[in-house]
């Protein structure tokens, strides 16, 4: 600025006013202002609805807190008790790994299945689509597991059924062999969103590379094999984790459905940390519980992240079950 102020000097050229740059500190604060608006009722909600409530149980779970004495700050009481003394969180945690163990899977199973099915253009394929997926929509709700235990009581629809064509089925729900099986098939019922993402998947895999494995003569089941599981396995993999996440914590069905019963061969996990907190008011022990379910959860989810880079395939990988 100084060369051209002294060329101009020495040009006899009258000198060019500064150009003021109006608004410039309004433009650099306009832009993260109104994003920060926009965002703002999220902001305010993981605060205030989330990491608040957090914080607050993770202190509660280091107290004996409940709704009739005053808070008393007592370490790892409440963990010491949980782990080492409490029968019931080792019945519930039993009972929760069997039931992740047998719904996620079969849940995995259907969802995959039909979603090839419905991967065709055949005509009416979207109203199937709805139909199939529309359970998914009411799941987990309170009326779904009173029409379940309606289906499926000893005097239930399922058992009348049966007994029209001679066979005398026991009661599902009220056997301690069948109850939480009962419990498994009404989540493997409601695997629409499991089978949307699916869906969604299978129409990412190119024509190209069925084509290419029919012309090498590979046969329906091969290509499955060899080119629907390795394409698929990143949406496999996304649904196995929101599955375990969702299946340990299954409240509604085993509440309304059974009540832990009979004989606890439902209590399961979250049924337990309910009836500590609202059933006996011990809500630092049941926040001690629920911090325990989390770590759980991380841990499983951990240990899935981690065997993912031996079975999980991206297009972009030098090898199958290799990341770069």
């Amino acid at each position: 600025m100084n060369r051209t102020a002294n060329a101009a000097s020495n040009t006899g050229a009258p000198l060019a006013p500064p150009i003021k740059k109006r608004g410039s500190w309004l433009k650099r604060w306009d832009a993260p202002i109104a994003g920060y608006l926009f965002i703002s009722p999220w902001i305010i909600g993981f605060f205030g609805l989330t990491l608040y409530p957090m914080l607050l149980s993770l202190y509660y779970s280091f107290t004996n807190y409940t709704l009739m004495e005053d808070i008393k700050w007592v370490g790892f009481k409440n963990y010491d008790r949980i782990i080492m003394h409490d029968d019931k969180f080792l019945q519930s945690i039993k009972v929760t790994f069997l039931f992740v163990l047998g719904s996620v899977p079969l849940k995995l199973i259907a969802a995959l299945l039909v979603a090839i099915v419905l991967n065709r253009a055949v005509r009416g394929i979207s109203f199937y689509r709805t139909a199939i997926y529309f359970p998914s929509l009411i799941g987990g709700s309170i009326a779904v597991s009173l029409l379940w235990r309606n289906i499926f009581g000893v005097d239930g629809f399922f058992n009348k059924m049966l007994a029209s064509i001679g066979i005398d089925a026991p009661g599902w729900i009220t056997n301690p062999h069948t109850a939480l099986w009962s419990l498994i098939m009404l989540s493997v019922w409601q695997f629409g969103s499991s089978m949307v993402i699916f869906l969604a998947g299978l129409k990412q895999i190119p024509a190209d590379l069925y084509e290419a494995s029919s012309v090498d003569g590979a046969n329906k089941f091969t290509q499955f094999w060899k080119v629907t599981l390795p394409m698929l396995s990143p949406t496999i993999y996304f649904n196995l984790i929101m599955g375990v996440i969702n299946a340990f914590q299954m409240f509604t069905s085993a509440y309304v459905i059974t009540n832990g019963g009979p004989m606890n061969s439902t209590y399961v996990y979250a049924l337990y940390l309910y009836e500590r907190a609202f059933g006996r008011y011990q809500l630092g022990y049941a926040s001690a519980l629920a911090w325990i379910m989390l770590v759980m959860i991380v841990i499983v989810a951990v240990l899935i992240s981690w065997s993912s880079k031996y079975w999980v395939f991206y297009e972009n990988d030098t090898g199958r079950g290799k990341r770069k």
